[in-house]
């Protein structure tokens, strides 16, 4: 009985981060490339481990609910779930500063466009190649507004969600 409460508490918890993660995206969708979906992806991997790909594969299937699920929710398929990946094996080597986080974040938005590219070869390399640069812009927005929240909040976001963890154990 213990173990099914367990797994129960884990189901609940992953299906509210991810729906944190939704009703944020949503919120600053006016904002261009500005999203915590990124800092949010970094701050539960560092705080609950692989337990991350639950939550990220639960907001990958509300996007593909809200938005529809066409062409660009397939790249989502592998993106965030690279991220979380990344962030695991980042943290292997113990302890990070926020500088590096905020680094490896911006690093991440700045390649995000050319991730989102990927499914379009199936039009050809050019398809791919005109729709990744097109989008060059965003990812430089991407690349600043994801260093900045990170930079800014992956710290107090951290330590906030390893409060709450040890308190529902």
């Amino acid at each position: 009985m213990n173990s099914l409460r367990t797994t129960s508490r884990r189901l609940v918890l992953c299906a509210l981060l991810a729906a944190v993660m939704t009703v944020l995206q949503l919120a600053l969708a006016p904002l261009p490339n500005i999203e915590p979906v990124s800092l949010l992806v970094l701050v539960y991997a560092l705080v609950f481990g692989r337990d991350v790909f639950y939550i990220v594969f639960t907001f990958i299937l509300l996007e593909g609910l809200v938005f529809g699920f066409h062409l660009w929710w397939m790249s989502y398929l592998y993106i965030w779930p690279l991220w979380a990946a990344v962030v695991l094996l980042l943290r292997r080597g113990g302890e990070k500063p926020p500088l590096v986080w905020a680094a490896a974040s911006g690093a991440f938005g700045l390649s995000f466009g050319a991730l989102c590219a990927l499914p379009y070869l199936a039009g050809g390399p050019w398809a791919a190649f005109s729709y990744w640069t097109a989008g060059i812009p965003f990812d430089l927005l991407h690349c600043a507004g994801n260093f900045i929240l990170s930079l800014t909040l992956e710290s107090p976001l951290r330590r906030a969600l390893l409060e709450a963890k040890n308190k529902i154990r």
